[in-house]
């Protein structure tokens, strides 16, 4: 069994549309301040366009783990 962990950090643009951003294997002991800080910092400084859209507002922030088991299914 495999435990992947992603920050997935979500904005909404200027037209009001969800983005979300995610960063494989964050930081176990990342607070949410610290979260809030970046996701400000990418805010500010426009570095993400999408769809000539940039983004305008923090919606939520969330670390989501994954567990995946994989099976040998050949015969």
């Amino acid at each position: 069994m495999e435990i992947k962990k992603k920050l997935v950090m979500t904005f909404k643009t200027s037209n009001g549309k969800n983005i979300s951003l995610s960063v494989d294997d964050p930081r176990e002991n990342l607070t949410e301040s610290e979260i809030k800080s970046a996701m400000t910092l990418v805010l500010s400084k426009g570095v993400f366009v999408v769809n000539g859209e940039e983004l305008a507002a923090l919606v939520d922030a969330k670390v989501v783990q994954t567990d995946t088991t994989e099976y040998d299914l050949v015969v």
